[in-house]
């Protein structure tokens, strides 16, 4: 156990340091003193003909929508005629038409659930051209809202907040292409293929036949894990050899899940000229991050009293690969849904009672510790707006966040995306109970049926993709509402954030007083965290009390379902 914990802090080490430095290089970016590709951005604006010139919010989300629904449009169309494309040795057939919407609304949306197989329903064609195109577009996606909302932010009297298609471009040619160029070299290099060739037969030792697959999953695997998309080339996800070869891949990935969302702190700090400001976040969210994963750490490590003299003692091993052992595991399953990434080396259905609830809570809180690239920083923003005004009540001042203040506008759209996770997770969840559609899904009885339907809504409306693996999510019903639920957790976020980053860009930025609230002081961090939990848990304590917490003190009591 000490090993483990040592392991956990030096990983944390690690991320910080890569943090500092990729928050320093993205502000060069996006600040524009980073020209390194700039012939071929302007080529590629040119051609798209974009002038470049800044746009308010309104004509940032316009553009923004406008791109996600093309991309949805294409890589339904893919998925629907994949039989007819070329590059599908296996010939594999069209999705059916809720299967491709579901799909196409995942990838877009950088949820990547799958209610799907990828090596035996999915196409090399439809892999590379279609789920791999959005990988990368998706995640760049979430990089620039939350770019425009830095500037919106750190801002004195602008109007507007960059331009949409030149934070798209800058973050996929100065972030994910190379940095997925590295990843896909280092997966290869420890044994990952990455290739064009159907599946082949092998004989194992006891001369059976076995159907191998295998094709361009490297490059995919790369871009899945630095995007925080999550969607596996196989069925297994990243549990699967070919998906995660060794223990060296598995850190490589867990790394590139968590590296630019924990950079996002420390470019902030450089944006507002305070790096104090971008630490005090990243602290919260280390302090989060900290605590939820000791938390599934110990849980697990316990193991479950009923099968006590089979296993051994302290240890649950069911769902989990031996390969890696409980901590890396655990890291891993905690790193994947404190971000929006979907990846999982274990079957999450598995996990304990209470372990199974911190990845749940993870996905609840909104995945605000460290979050998906982009989509946990703008989100832990809303947290800080709802912050700041609960501290200027305390202190009877005007709320004011780098100077600007806090008012009725900005609180109303915090407070409306706050509703999305429960919209999304009881409502949907509720209409699917009633409806008669959640029991055919899940695969156990009792409390653990609830927590594989909440997770299910959980894990859609958070953008997350990862699942309890009991839950059958192939029907047209859960197929069409997950979807929706994905929806609403992507644009139900981004819209309202942006309104917040519009309306405070234009206010005049005014110098601090003595009266002002410091936002950057442990006061305002330890404040910043009880408001996350406190919001988080008063939201679904309920529904979290009746699936995990129930069945933990079923198992406590030797019940079974």
């Amino acid at each position: 156990m000490t090993g483990d914990l040592i392991y956990f802090a030096l990983f944390l080490v690690g991320l910080t340091l890569i943090g500092l430095a990729l928050g320093g290089y993205m502000e060069r970016v996006f600040t524009g003193r980073l020209r390194l590709f700039d012939p071929l951005e302007r080529r590629l604006l040119a051609v798209a003909g974009v002038s470049g010139r800044g746009q308010r919010w309104t004509s940032y989300a316009i553009s923004l929508l406008a791109f996600n629904a093309a991309g949805f449009a294409l890589l339904f169309l893919v998925l629907r005629l994949q039989g007819w494309l070329p590059f599908n040795p296996q010939g594999f057939g069209a999705m059916t038409s809720s299967q491709a919407f579901n799909t196409a609304v995942s990838f877009m949306t950088n949820t990547n659930w799958q209610s799907y197989g990828g090596e035996t329903t999915v196409s090399h064609f439809s892999q590379m051209f279609g789920l791999t195109v959005q990988n990368f577009v998706s995640a760049a996606t979430g990089i620039a809202v939350a770019v425009a909302v830095v500037r919106g932010l750190v801002g004195r009297s602008v109007k507007d907040l960059g331009n949409f298609w030149v934070d798209l471009t800058r973050a996929v040619l100065y972030l994910l292409l190379p940095g997925a160029i590295v990843i896909t070299i280092a997966l290869i290099w420890q044994g990952q293929p990455q290739n064009l060739l159907a599946s082949v037969t092998a004989t194992t030792l006891e001369g059976a036949q076995q159907i191998i697959a295998q094709g361009p999953v490297a490059s995919q695997d790369a871009i899945k894990m630095l995007g925080t998309n999550g969607g596996g080339f196989f069925n297994a996800n990243a549990a699967h050899p070919y998906e995660n070869a060794t223990a060296l891949t598995n850190l490589i990935q867990i790394y590139a899940i968590l590296c630019i969302p924990a950079a996002f702190p420390f470019f902030f700090g450089r944006m507002a000229g305070d790096k104090r400001q971008g630490v005090a976040i990243y602290v919260a969210m280390s302090v989060l991050f900290v605590a939820v994963l000791l938390a599934a750490y110990f849980f697990e490590a316990h193991g479950n009293p009923l099968y006590a003299g089979i296993t051994d003692p302290g240890v649950s091993m069911e769902g989990k690969e031996t390969r890696f052992g409980l901590a890396q595991t655990v890291l891993f399953t905690v790193a994947t849904t404190v971000a929006s990434c979907g990846a999982v080396n274990a079957m999450h259905d598995s996990l304990m009672a209470l372990g199974g609830m911190i990845p749940l809570f993870n996905m609840l809180l909104g995945e605000i510790i460290y979050g998906g690239v982009g989509a946990g920083f703008y989100g832990m923003v809303l947290y800080v707006v709802l912050t700041v005004f609960i501290a200027g009540l305390m202190v009877g001042r005007t709320p004011e966040w780098l100077g600007k203040k806090i008012e009725a506008r900005e609180m109303k759209l915090a407070a409306l995306s706050l509703l999305v996770m429960p919209i999304g997770v009881l409502i949907l969840s509720a209409l699917s109970i009633l409806t008669g559609n959640a029991q055919p899904a899940v695969q156990d009885a009792g409390p653990h049926a609830l927590s594989e339907l909440i997770y299910a809504y959980t894990s859609g409306t958070a953008n997350n993709g990862s699942a309890f693996a009991g839950f059958g999510a192939n029907s047209t019903w859960h197929n069409t509402m997950i979807g929706l639920a994905m929806l609403i957790g992507r644009w139900g976020y981004i819209v309202p954030v942006l309104a917040i980053a519009g309306g405070l860009a234009a206010k005049t930025r005014a110098p601090e007083t003595s009266g002002t609230f410091p936002t950057h002081g442990r006061a305002f961090t330890i404040l910043l965290i009880a408001t996350i939990l406190i919001i988080g848990a008063l939201t679904f304590l309920p529904v979290l009390a009746l699936g995990p917490i129930a069945e933990q003190v079923a198992i406590s009591a030797g019940q079974t379902f």
